[in-house]
């Protein structure tokens, strides 16, 4: 009786783990497919609940429980007689432990699994916490290739910009070309400055000729019409003697 209470009790701790296990699963169905099921998915949940209850796979068959319940009710039934059956009640005896090491055999079945689903989670939750922690060292990884590729472009900026540079310089001339150019534009300008200089002095002696001549044009414009003057008045006063000598003939 002790065993079949243990035996019963472990059944029981069982059943709950994998009945909340069954109802999470029974809960995450899809109304869509519900149809495909050969019971109402409202009592999806009961009919697994049951069938993990009593050991049952498919709704035929007469429950391991109840079978063995069956097989200790005959045991004690057949020991409680007063009659002379000790070979009857060492069959049932024997029915009953056979029985009952079916029954437990799929309990410890099931311990396994539970014992494995542990692990199973453990490793997960370890798996989980490492990809975790992979994916925090990706994302870091990828500000740090971030600022990489920033400073790469600035770098690959700067180095394009020193090419073009490197390119203008190469197409201008050797420096002593460009010494020998200038040497000759500051001899070419020296030049150029002498004779505005000498430009510029024959300008003045032109200025100073035209003056000059200016005002001889002016003194002899002026002597011409003094003389030109005097030469009226020379001729009014040979007229003048004239006509007074004419008159005096007379």
């Amino acid at each position: 009786m002790n065993c079949v209470c243990s035996a019963d009790s472990k059944h029981k701790s069982v059943v709950v783990k994998m009945s909340v296990r069954a109802r999470r699963i029974v809960s995450g169905r899809s109304d869509t497919v519900a149809a495909n099921y050969a019971f109402d998915p409202l009592n999806d949940d009961k009919i697994i609940r049951n069938r993990l209850l009593t050991r049952t796979t498919t709704t035929r068959g007469e429950p391991p429980l109840k079978k063995l319940q069956k097989k200790f009710t005959s045991f004690v039934i057949e020991l409680d007689k007063e009659e002379d059956n000790y070979s009857d009640c060492g069959r049932l005896a024997k029915a009953f432990l056979q029985e009952l090491s079916a029954f437990e055999i799929p309990l410890l079945k099931s311990q396994a699994v539970v014992a494995a689903n542990l692990r199973e989670k453990e490793n997960f939750n370890e798996l989980k916490d490492e990809t975790n922690r992979q994916i925090m060292q990706a994302q870091a990884d990828i500000e740090d290739l971030k600022k990489q590729l920033e400073e790469s472009k600035i770098e690959r900026q700067h180095k394009e910009e020193c090419e073009a540079i490197r390119k203008l310089i190469s197409a201008q001339p050797p420096r002593s070309e460009t010494q020998k150019v200038i040497h000759e534009l500051k001899k070419e300008i020296a030049e150029l400055e002498a004779e505005n200089t000498a430009s510029w002095r024959l300008l003045e002696l032109r200025k100073k000729q035209f003056a000059l001549l200016l005002h001889v044009v002016d003194e002899l414009q002026e002597t011409m019409e003094d003389e030109q003057k005097n030469m009226v008045e020379e001729m009014q006063r040979n007229i003048t003697a004239d006509g007074a000598e004419a008159m005096s003939i007379d």
